[in-house]
Protein backbone atom coordinates (compact mmCIF):
# COMPACT_ATOMS: atom_id res chain seq x y z
CA UNK A 1 0.00 0.00 0.00
CA UNK A 2 1.53 3.92 -0.98
CA UNK A 3 2.91 5.84 2.30
CA UNK A 4 0.00 8.32 1.46
CA UNK A 5 -3.06 5.78 1.51
CA UNK A 6 -1.22 4.16 4.35
CA UNK A 7 -1.36 7.53 6.81
CA UNK A 8 -5.05 8.51 5.21
CA UNK A 9 -6.01 5.06 6.56
CA UNK A 10 -4.44 5.32 9.72
CA UNK A 11 -6.05 8.72 10.11
CA UNK A 12 -9.61 7.78 9.41
CA UNK A 13 -8.83 4.94 12.17
CA UNK A 14 -8.13 6.97 14.55
CA UNK A 15 -10.53 9.50 13.38
CA UNK A 16 -13.49 6.68 14.51
CA UNK A 17 -11.59 5.68 17.08
CA UNK A 18 -11.24 9.13 19.28
CA UNK A 19 -15.40 10.03 17.59
CA UNK A 20 -17.12 6.97 17.20
CA UNK A 21 -15.89 5.18 20.17
CA UNK A 22 -15.67 7.96 23.02
CA UNK A 23 -19.20 8.52 23.92
CA UNK A 24 -19.13 6.27 26.98
CA UNK A 25 -16.10 8.10 28.47
CA UNK A 26 -16.42 10.76 31.13
CA UNK A 27 -14.26 13.44 32.56
CA UNK A 28 -13.53 14.54 35.76
CA UNK A 29 -12.65 18.10 35.20
CA UNK A 30 -14.93 21.04 36.76
CA UNK A 31 -18.47 21.49 34.95
CA UNK A 32 -17.70 24.59 32.54
CA UNK A 33 -20.28 26.43 31.41
CA UNK A 34 -22.14 24.58 28.06
CA UNK A 35 -21.34 26.35 24.65
CA UNK A 36 -22.81 25.15 20.87
CA UNK A 37 -21.10 22.09 19.49
CA UNK A 38 -19.38 24.56 16.45
CA UNK A 39 -18.01 26.65 19.31
CA UNK A 40 -15.61 23.82 21.06
CA UNK A 41 -12.03 23.79 20.46
CA UNK A 42 -11.41 20.96 18.67
CA UNK A 43 -8.61 18.98 17.11
CA UNK A 44 -8.51 19.04 13.62
CA UNK A 45 -6.38 18.42 10.12
CA UNK A 46 -5.09 22.35 10.21
CA UNK A 47 -1.68 23.03 11.17
CA UNK A 48 -1.63 23.86 15.18
CA UNK A 49 0.47 25.30 17.49
CA UNK A 50 3.42 23.43 17.74
CA UNK A 51 3.60 20.17 19.89
CA UNK A 52 6.69 17.64 20.81
CA UNK A 53 5.61 14.05 21.46
CA UNK A 54 7.86 11.76 23.45
CA UNK A 55 6.68 8.18 22.43
CA UNK A 56 8.67 5.48 24.31
CA UNK A 57 7.87 1.71 23.60
CA UNK A 58 9.47 -1.98 23.99
CA UNK A 59 11.11 -3.54 21.67
CA UNK A 60 9.48 -3.94 18.70
CA UNK A 61 10.56 -8.04 18.32
CA UNK A 62 6.86 -9.05 17.06
CA UNK A 63 4.72 -8.05 14.12
CA UNK A 64 2.21 -6.16 16.47
CA UNK A 65 4.98 -4.19 18.36
CA UNK A 66 6.76 -3.09 14.85
CA UNK A 67 3.33 -1.91 13.62
CA UNK A 68 2.88 -0.11 16.90
CA UNK A 69 5.67 2.12 16.24
CA UNK A 70 5.18 2.15 12.09
CA UNK A 71 1.28 3.68 13.03
CA UNK A 72 2.87 6.35 15.98
CA UNK A 73 5.61 7.29 13.17
CA UNK A 74 3.36 7.63 10.15
CA UNK A 75 0.40 9.36 12.37
CA UNK A 76 3.11 11.66 13.64
CA UNK A 77 4.51 12.86 9.96
CA UNK A 78 0.98 13.63 9.24
CA UNK A 79 1.08 17.23 11.25
CA UNK A 80 4.15 19.55 10.18
CA UNK A 81 3.27 21.00 13.56
CA UNK A 82 4.07 17.56 15.50
CA UNK A 83 7.52 16.71 16.72
CA UNK A 84 7.78 12.86 17.39
CA UNK A 85 10.75 11.79 20.02
CA UNK A 86 10.50 8.10 19.47
CA UNK A 87 12.76 5.99 21.57
CA UNK A 88 14.73 2.97 20.59
CA UNK A 89 12.53 0.59 22.71
CA UNK A 90 13.22 -2.34 24.96
CA UNK A 91 11.79 -5.06 26.80
CA UNK A 92 14.00 -4.49 29.42
CA UNK A 93 12.18 -2.64 32.31
CA UNK A 94 15.48 -0.46 33.81
CA UNK A 95 15.86 0.60 30.12
CA UNK A 96 12.53 1.49 29.46
CA UNK A 97 12.45 3.65 32.59
CA UNK A 98 15.67 5.59 31.37
CA UNK A 99 14.43 6.08 28.07
CA UNK A 100 11.30 7.56 29.48
CA UNK A 101 13.06 9.83 32.33
CA UNK A 102 15.38 10.95 29.20
CA UNK A 103 12.08 12.32 27.52
CA UNK A 104 10.97 13.45 30.37
CA UNK A 105 14.78 15.71 30.92
CA UNK A 106 14.15 17.02 27.47
CA UNK A 107 10.97 18.54 28.23
CA UNK A 108 8.07 17.12 25.93
CA UNK A 109 5.03 18.54 25.24
CA UNK A 110 3.28 14.84 25.84
CA UNK A 111 4.75 11.56 26.54
CA UNK A 112 2.63 8.23 24.45
CA UNK A 113 4.24 5.36 26.64
CA UNK A 114 3.17 1.31 25.76
CA UNK A 115 5.33 -0.32 28.88
CA UNK A 116 6.81 -3.79 28.55
CA UNK A 117 5.53 -4.12 31.78
CA UNK A 118 2.58 -1.51 33.15
CA UNK A 119 2.89 -1.87 36.54
CA UNK A 120 6.76 -1.70 36.43
CA UNK A 121 6.69 1.53 34.68
CA UNK A 122 4.00 3.33 37.03
CA UNK A 123 6.88 5.23 39.09
CA UNK A 124 8.10 6.81 36.10
CA UNK A 125 4.64 7.88 34.40
CA UNK A 126 3.82 9.52 38.09
CA UNK A 127 7.33 11.13 37.62
CA UNK A 128 5.86 12.30 34.14
CA UNK A 129 2.52 13.80 35.16
CA UNK A 130 4.16 15.26 38.75
CA UNK A 131 6.48 17.09 36.22
CA UNK A 132 3.34 18.56 34.15
CA UNK A 133 4.01 16.30 30.90
CA UNK A 134 0.26 14.47 30.96
CA UNK A 135 0.72 10.69 29.56
CA UNK A 136 -0.98 8.53 27.32
CA UNK A 137 -1.01 5.43 28.35
CA UNK A 138 -1.01 3.18 25.25
CA UNK A 139 -2.70 -0.83 25.45
CA UNK A 140 -0.88 -2.27 29.23
CA UNK A 141 -2.08 0.08 31.80
CA UNK A 142 0.05 1.41 34.75
CA UNK A 143 -0.53 0.35 38.03
CA UNK A 144 -2.54 3.79 39.33
CA UNK A 145 -5.24 6.15 37.05
CA UNK A 146 -2.72 8.80 38.50
CA UNK A 147 0.19 8.03 36.24
CA UNK A 148 -1.27 8.45 33.01
CA UNK A 149 -4.07 11.31 31.87
CA UNK A 150 -5.55 9.21 28.93
CA UNK A 151 -5.69 5.11 28.55
CA UNK A 152 -5.44 4.06 24.63
CA UNK A 153 -5.90 0.02 24.31
CA UNK A 154 -7.67 -2.40 23.08
CA UNK A 155 -10.19 -5.10 24.59
CA UNK A 156 -8.46 -8.36 25.35
CA UNK A 157 -11.43 -9.52 27.34
CA UNK A 158 -13.49 -8.09 24.28
CA UNK A 159 -11.23 -10.55 21.80
CA UNK A 160 -11.71 -13.79 24.17
CA UNK A 161 -15.70 -13.07 23.91
CA UNK A 162 -15.90 -12.03 20.51
CA UNK A 163 -13.77 -15.35 19.37
CA UNK A 164 -15.78 -17.52 21.59
CA UNK A 165 -18.72 -16.41 20.21
CA UNK A 166 -17.62 -16.56 16.54
CA UNK A 167 -16.99 -20.56 17.44
CA UNK A 168 -19.98 -20.78 19.16
CA UNK A 169 -22.17 -19.71 16.33
CA UNK A 170 -20.14 -22.34 14.15
CA UNK A 171 -20.28 -25.24 16.21
CA UNK A 172 -24.24 -24.14 18.00
CA UNK A 173 -25.82 -27.36 15.96
CA UNK A 174 -23.13 -29.56 16.58
CA UNK A 175 -23.30 -32.01 19.58
CA UNK A 176 -20.46 -32.76 22.09
CA UNK A 177 -18.38 -30.08 20.18
CA UNK A 178 -15.07 -29.82 21.72
CA UNK A 179 -12.39 -26.67 21.32
CA UNK A 180 -8.84 -26.01 21.94
CA UNK A 181 -7.16 -23.36 23.33
CA UNK A 182 -3.63 -21.92 22.33
CA UNK A 183 -3.10 -18.93 24.17
CA UNK A 184 -0.22 -16.12 24.89
CA UNK A 185 1.83 -15.64 27.57
CA UNK A 186 0.60 -16.90 30.96
CA UNK A 187 1.57 -14.41 33.30
CA UNK A 188 0.57 -11.35 31.11
CA UNK A 189 -2.94 -10.31 32.84
CA UNK A 190 -3.68 -9.93 29.15
CA UNK A 191 -3.57 -13.32 28.44
CA UNK A 192 -5.47 -14.14 31.44
CA UNK A 193 -8.55 -11.70 29.78
CA UNK A 194 -8.33 -13.24 26.84
CA UNK A 195 -9.00 -16.26 28.02
CA UNK A 196 -11.77 -15.32 30.46
CA UNK A 197 -13.40 -13.60 27.68
CA UNK A 198 -13.61 -16.81 25.78
CA UNK A 199 -14.52 -19.00 28.40
CA UNK A 200 -17.31 -16.55 29.36
CA UNK A 201 -18.55 -16.98 25.89
CA UNK A 202 -18.67 -20.70 25.44
CA UNK A 203 -20.57 -20.60 28.19
CA UNK A 204 -23.63 -19.85 26.23
CA UNK A 205 -23.19 -22.78 24.13
CA UNK A 206 -23.87 -25.99 26.43
CA UNK A 207 -22.60 -28.07 23.83
CA UNK A 208 -19.34 -26.70 22.94
CA UNK A 209 -16.21 -27.93 25.67
CA UNK A 210 -13.32 -26.59 25.87
CA UNK A 211 -10.87 -29.96 26.04
CA UNK A 212 -7.23 -28.63 26.88
CA UNK A 213 -4.97 -25.17 26.34
CA UNK A 214 -1.37 -24.69 25.82
CA UNK A 215 -0.03 -21.30 26.68
CA UNK A 216 2.60 -19.94 23.80
CA UNK A 217 4.72 -17.06 24.28
CA UNK A 218 3.76 -15.00 20.68
CA UNK A 219 6.35 -16.39 18.78
CA UNK A 220 6.50 -18.76 15.64
CA UNK A 221 8.59 -21.38 17.15
CA UNK A 222 6.64 -21.81 20.38
CA UNK A 223 3.08 -21.63 18.31
CA UNK A 224 4.61 -24.44 16.21
CA UNK A 225 5.98 -26.31 19.72
CA UNK A 226 2.46 -25.97 21.76
CA UNK A 227 0.27 -26.77 18.97
CA UNK A 228 2.28 -29.74 17.69
CA UNK A 229 1.91 -30.72 21.49
CA UNK A 230 -2.07 -30.42 21.29
CA UNK A 231 -2.18 -31.85 18.12
CA UNK A 232 -0.52 -34.58 19.73
CA UNK A 233 -2.75 -35.38 22.62
CA UNK A 234 -6.22 -34.20 20.61
CA UNK A 235 -6.91 -36.62 17.96
CA UNK A 236 -10.09 -34.57 17.27
CA UNK A 237 -11.65 -31.85 17.64
CA UNK A 238 -13.88 -29.00 16.20
CA UNK A 239 -12.57 -25.26 16.77
CA UNK A 240 -8.89 -23.69 17.35
CA UNK A 241 -8.58 -20.67 19.53
CA UNK A 242 -5.55 -19.05 18.92
CA UNK A 243 -4.24 -16.09 20.66
CA UNK A 244 -1.90 -14.43 18.28
CA UNK A 245 -1.90 -14.50 14.82
CA UNK A 246 2.24 -14.28 14.64
CA UNK A 247 2.38 -17.35 17.18
CA UNK A 248 -0.80 -18.54 14.41
CA UNK A 249 2.26 -18.83 11.69
CA UNK A 250 4.06 -21.89 13.98
CA UNK A 251 0.57 -23.50 14.90
CA UNK A 252 -0.31 -23.99 11.19
CA UNK A 253 3.13 -25.13 10.40
CA UNK A 254 2.19 -27.76 13.09
CA UNK A 255 -1.52 -28.29 11.61
CA UNK A 256 -0.26 -28.62 8.70
CA UNK A 257 2.64 -31.14 9.60
CA UNK A 258 0.34 -32.96 11.23
CA UNK A 259 -2.56 -33.29 8.19
CA UNK A 260 -4.90 -32.10 10.21
CA UNK A 261 -8.02 -30.20 9.00
CA UNK A 262 -11.17 -30.98 11.13
CA UNK A 263 -11.43 -28.37 12.56
CA UNK A 264 -11.80 -24.31 12.23
CA UNK A 265 -9.38 -21.97 13.93
CA UNK A 266 -9.54 -18.73 14.77
CA UNK A 267 -6.65 -16.18 15.02
CA UNK A 268 -6.15 -12.80 16.72
CA UNK A 269 -4.42 -9.41 16.25
CA UNK A 270 -4.94 -9.32 12.65
CA UNK A 271 -1.58 -10.10 11.12
CA UNK A 272 -1.81 -9.35 7.23
CA UNK A 273 -0.56 -13.19 6.88
CA UNK A 274 -3.68 -14.38 8.75
CA UNK A 275 -5.84 -11.83 6.39
CA UNK A 276 -4.47 -13.36 3.54
CA UNK A 277 -5.48 -17.26 4.25
CA UNK A 278 -8.83 -16.33 5.06
CA UNK A 279 -9.14 -14.78 1.77
CA UNK A 280 -7.39 -17.59 0.40
CA UNK A 281 -9.51 -20.10 2.27
CA UNK A 282 -7.09 -22.58 1.37
CA UNK A 283 -6.65 -23.31 5.45
CA UNK A 284 -8.42 -24.38 8.79
CA UNK A 285 -7.85 -20.77 9.33
CA UNK A 286 -11.20 -18.85 8.69
CA UNK A 287 -11.34 -16.26 10.72
CA UNK A 288 -9.05 -13.41 13.06
CA UNK A 289 -9.96 -11.38 15.85
CA UNK A 290 -8.59 -7.79 15.69
CA UNK A 291 -6.23 -6.20 18.25
CA UNK A 292 -5.54 -3.21 16.23
CA UNK A 293 -2.17 -1.34 16.52
CA UNK A 294 -3.73 1.87 15.03
CA UNK A 295 -4.35 2.29 18.57
CA UNK A 296 -0.94 4.09 18.58
CA UNK A 297 -2.46 6.33 15.68
CA UNK A 298 -5.20 7.30 17.87
CA UNK A 299 -2.74 7.59 20.86
CA UNK A 300 -0.88 10.43 18.69
CA UNK A 301 -4.35 12.34 17.67
CA UNK A 302 -5.11 12.48 21.54
CA UNK A 303 -1.37 13.56 22.37
CA UNK A 304 -1.68 16.24 19.36
CA UNK A 305 -5.36 17.59 20.99
CA UNK A 306 -4.20 17.38 24.61
CA UNK A 307 -1.06 19.64 23.61
CA UNK A 308 -2.96 22.27 22.06
CA UNK A 309 -5.66 22.02 24.06
CA UNK A 310 -8.25 20.98 22.33
CA UNK A 311 -11.17 18.27 22.55
CA UNK A 312 -12.04 15.33 20.04
CA UNK A 313 -14.58 16.73 16.90
CA UNK A 314 -17.64 15.11 17.21
CA UNK A 315 -17.89 15.38 21.24
CA UNK A 316 -19.25 17.85 22.89
CA UNK A 317 -16.35 17.89 25.74
CA UNK A 318 -13.78 20.62 25.95
CA UNK A 319 -11.01 17.79 27.37
CA UNK A 320 -9.86 14.34 25.01
CA UNK A 321 -11.30 11.61 27.72
CA UNK A 322 -9.59 9.42 29.90
CA UNK A 323 -9.86 6.25 28.72
CA UNK A 324 -10.42 4.74 24.51
CA UNK A 325 -10.98 1.22 24.19
CA UNK A 326 -11.01 -0.16 20.56
CA UNK A 327 -13.35 -3.19 19.15
CA UNK A 328 -12.58 -6.38 18.65
CA UNK A 329 -13.71 -6.99 14.98
CA UNK A 330 -14.22 -10.56 13.55
CA UNK A 331 -12.78 -10.74 10.68
CA UNK A 332 -13.47 -13.35 8.20
CA UNK A 333 -13.69 -14.24 4.49
CA UNK A 334 -17.12 -12.19 4.00
CA UNK A 335 -15.56 -8.83 5.52
CA UNK A 336 -11.84 -9.42 4.62
CA UNK A 337 -11.78 -6.87 1.86
CA UNK A 338 -12.65 -4.47 4.32
CA UNK A 339 -10.41 -5.05 6.81
CA UNK A 340 -7.33 -6.38 4.64
CA UNK A 341 -5.21 -2.98 4.33
CA UNK A 342 -4.82 -2.35 7.93
CA UNK A 343 -3.39 -5.70 8.80
CA UNK A 344 0.20 -5.73 9.48
CA UNK A 345 3.69 -8.03 8.77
Amino acid sequence: MPETSRRGLLFGTAAVSAGALLTACTSNEPKKPQTSQTDQPAADNKPGKPVTIGFAGPQADHGWLNAINENAKSQAEKYSEVTLEITEGSNDTAAQIGQVKTLINKKVDVLVILPADGKALTQVGLEAMKAGIPVINLDRIFASPQAYRCWVGGDNYGMGLNAGTYIGEQLKDKPNAKVVELAGIDNLELTKQRSQGFADALKNYPNVKLVARQAAEFTVETGQAKMAQLLQAQKQFDALWNHDDDQGVGALRAIQQAGRDEFLMVGGAGAKSAMDAIKADNSVLKATVLYPPTMAASAIDLARALGQSKGIGGLSELEIPTSLTLYSAVVTKDNIDQYLPTGFS
